[in-house]
């Protein structure tokens, strides 16, 4: 596991509270360069963001908010968006005003670099990282990859079975595994369905003659899919009233490796409220090469090559 977490992950730790606790640790922390993680408490009228450290106050000047801030890359709103919440830093000074009180000056934006130049950038396509939802869009899922750097994880590289919303997958906050997808300019664009499993992985945990329980996806003339796991749906005889969304029991016909294929009869609807859960991996390796989706012998090849 990397040692550079997304925001949040290291605020608990033992390590980090002692240091942002104790002068004389924070003293060190300056030499060493060490990141750590506070709460950001406050953002003045100047975007300067004041943090909440045991021994002192702390102080991100707004330029050393976030990459980007400095040289206008990057809008106000990432440093604005920071309060009561993690925020990481590095302390780069000490100050004592007139009455004595010390104010520790910490730089985001420095620990931002450092996990950039050490971790982000030696990413290649097909490595598996640690991830955290930070928020959804329409069109896709951005998550922190480590020290408040996002990524993009778009909405058709989140599973197999296709969406309307991200909110269908994630909440803001939730720690997921992804894929590095492309890297591009120094943008990282993520996938997600690769993990979930493949189709004879999935479809191992159904039987036909089973009653099953699904999610409606699209309703087309000549039936409806429906997912009964992020990385698998069967097509189900035509109904009236259905619409995509909608839950469903479901009676498994049959299911065909060699056509990739699973048969379904829908039994009753039910309204449906999306309550994502935390994703189940069937991968837990460091870094994929590829993955083939598809059964082996099936006519439909379906894969992602990495390497």
């Amino acid at each position: 596991m990397s040692e550079y977490l997304p925001e949040g992950k290291l605020i608990l730790s033992r390590r980090n509270r002692e240091i942002i606790s104790d002068e004389q640790l924070l003293t060190e922390a300056i030499r060493q360069n060490t990141i750590l993680e506070a709460r950001a408490a406050l953002c003045d009228s100047n975007h300067n963001l004041s943090v909440e450290l045991g021994c002192m106050k702390g102080i991100i000047p707004r330029e050393e908010g976030a990459l980007g801030i400095r040289d206008g890359s990057v809008r106000d709103i990432a440093v604005i968006s920071r309060v009561n919440r993690p925020v990481c830093f590095t302390v780069t000074g000490i100050i004592t005003d007139e009455s004595g009180e010390k104010t520790a000056i910490l730089s985001r934006e420095n620990a931002q670099r450092i996990c950039m130049e050490s971790y982000i950038s030696k990413l290649r396509r097909g490595d598996v990282i640690n991830a955290r939802v930070t928020h959804l869009e329409n069109f896709g899922a951005f998550a922190d990859i480590g020290c408040g750097i996002a990524a993009l994880l778009p909405i058709d590289s989140i599973s197999v079975s296709r969406i309307e919303h991200p909110r269908e997958r994630f909440y803001p906050g939730m720690d997921i595994k992804a894929v590095v997808k492309s890297i591009e300019n120094g943008r990282i664009s993520l996938s997600h369905k690769e993990l979930l499993g493949t189709w004879e992985e999935n479809a191992a945990a159904f039987s036909p003659g089973e009653t099953v329980t699904g999610i409606i996806r699209s309703v087309e003339n000549y039936g409806a899919f429906v997912e009964l796991a992020p990385n698998l749906a069967g097509l189900a005889e035509s109904k009236e009233n259905l619409t995509a969304g909608m839950q469903a029991s479901v009676y498994i016909k049959s299911i065909l490796p060699d056509k990739m294929k699973i048969k379904l009869i829908i039994i009753d609807t039910f309204k449906y409220n999306y309550n994502p859960q935390k994703p189940k991996y069937f991968y837990s390796g460091n870094h994929m090469k590829r993955f083939l989706y598809s059964p082996e012998g099936c006519r439909k090849v379906v894969e992602t090559v990495f390497d």
